[in-house]
This record gives structure tokens, sequence and C-alpha cells, in this order.
């Protein structure tokens, strides 16, 4: 199984991360993707947010680390493992803002970029940004059908509901013909946006039967990435059994690449981790998406 990781620091949700990912900055953030790189994890990840209300943090969480800036120093402390988004928000960018800022990070990386995006829930933030919320849905699949338009092209054109643009220059644009785009969201109707118009589905905070059973109402593309988490974070040097046995049981559940949760005391302890998890027998080191 090829696993990728939800990078410690970048995003901190309460109760889900370490003590130690407080005081932590962008050399630990790299030490980490270097040894997952070298180890042939297959991404590491960074989110999205803008701002957290307030009396929303206690639950979402503050720190969330903006991906662009991120994944492109990432890009220049790695060679092969790719740099997934994981995810922005469709409904707070032009989808050419989107192709020129990933297609410049993709151009930069050699093509690893893994576009994850969704649909966004979080009703503040639309409106702090000004932008619609109660057709974002319909708007997002609009987005997604643009930027499968746009990604690798210089000069692309679009027309639909939503977005119209012709006659307009993108460059640099992305170095990948067909870069993946994955679906983040917890719900079936962003599995079946997945399947239609994207390339994998990457879900959080469902169990994995809820998943099996959600993945089984639909059906899956050729090729259809399933980046499925694991609902408790992996502990292989502390239970390795107990690891080889999750990851056995999400590859029965149809997944592709595992979307890894770690467990880590201090930078040390995980980067032991990874190495770990890296030398069970269900690890497949993945060659990356470098071109």
């Amino acid at each position: 199984m090829r696993v990728g990781i939800v990078t410690p620091v970048l995003t901190r949700v309460p109760k889900s991360h370490g003590k130690w990912e407080v005081d932590a900055g962008i050399e630990e953030v790299a030490r980490i993707a270097a040894t997952a790189d070298a180890l042939g994890y297959d991404y590491v990840t960074c989110s999205e947010h803008v701002g957290i209300p307030v009396d929303v943090a206690p639950v979402r969480g503050a720190v969330y680390w903006d991906p662009a800036a991120t994944l492109g120093y990432l890009a220049a402390r790695t060679s092969t493992i790719r740099l997934a988004t994981h995810v922005l928000v469709l409904g707070y960018h032009h989808p050419l803002e989107l192709a020129k800022t990933y297609g410049t990070l993709d151009r930069i990386s050699g093509g690893r970029v893994v576009l994850g995006v969704g649909v966004g829930s979080l009703k503040e933030e639309f409106e702090l940004l000004d932008v619609p919320f109660d057709d974002r849905g319909a708007r997002a699949d609009d987005a997604l059908r643009a930027l499968r338009a746009s990604l690798a092209k210089r000069e692309p054109a679009y027309e639909g509901p939503y977005y119209r643009y012709r006659g307009m220059v993108v460059d640099p644009w992305a170095v990948q013909e067909h870069m993946p785009i994955w679906i983040g969201g917890r719900t079936r109707r962003s599995l079946r946006r997945a399947a239609e118009l994207a390339d994998g589905w990457m879900p959080f905070g469902l169990t994995l039967d809820e998943l099996q059973r959600m993945v089984n109402t639909v059906e899956l593309p050729a090729g259809f990435e399933l980046a499925l988490s694991n609902d408790r974070a992996l502990d292989p040097a502390g239970a390795p059994d107990r690891v080889e046995e999750v990851i056995g049981q999400m590859a029965a559940a149809g997944t592709t690449v595992v979307n890894a949760r770690i467990v880590g005391h201090s930078l040390d302890h995980y980067l032991e981790q990874l190495e770990a998890l890296a030398g069970l027998s269900v690890f497949t080191p993945s060659k990356g998406g470098a071109a």
C-alpha cells in the first residue's frame, strides 16, 4: 500500500496534535518532508483556511499554514514526494487563480502537485471573503470543469454557468498534462462529485465502516484514487501488528493510498515512526510524481 502523510505542525486541530508541534516551525516540517521523501512516502499535505472565527477555533483549530507558500518551500527541500493540498476551498478562488498558483508549483516541483479541493462549509469564512455560500456546490462543480480545461494550458478557455473566459495567457502553467484532482469531504455527494469530475476522493472524519458503505454505493472509474484516512493515529513502532492489520482492512475497503495520521511525541519520535512504518510489509514505496 502506498502511504501519504497528514503533515504535522501545519494544521493543529484540538486533541489531534502533539504538544511538540506548538513550538515547531518550517525546519521541523522540512525534516519530516525530506525523511518521508527518502523513505518513499507518496505525498505530504497542507490544508487551507484563511481565517477561523474565534468561537469556532476550539473545535476546528486556528492554525492553518498557507499551502502555496508552504508546499513551495517543501518542493525545494524534496525531490520525488508529491505535494498535496488537503484541501483548497474552491469557492475562495477563481479557477485561473488556482491554475496559475498550482501550475507554478507544479513547474517548480517537476510535476508533483496533487490538487486536493473541496466545497467548504464554514459560512463565516465565505462571508469574510465576500464569496457566495448558498450555491457553493454548483459553483464548485463549475470550477472543477474549468480547472480541468485550464490546468495544463497556456491559453485556457472555458464557458460555464459561473465561469467564462478566453483570450488570456496563464504562464507558467502545469507541467503535468493531467494534474490529479482529488475531492475532500465526508458526504456521499462529495464522493459522487469526485467520481464524476475528479480523479480521487480524500474524505475525513469517517470510520472505515462508514467509508466502505459509502464507496459501495458509487461506481468508480478506472484508475480512481481512494485516499482514505485511518480514524485513529497509527503507532508503527509501538504496535506494528496493529498497523498492518489496519492498513490491511483499509486495502480491503478499496483504499489505493493511505492518508496516514501517525502518532508522534516529538520530532525525533515522529521521524522514527516514519521509518518504522516504511519498514512494514504493507508499505509500498512510491515513485512520486517528479518528471
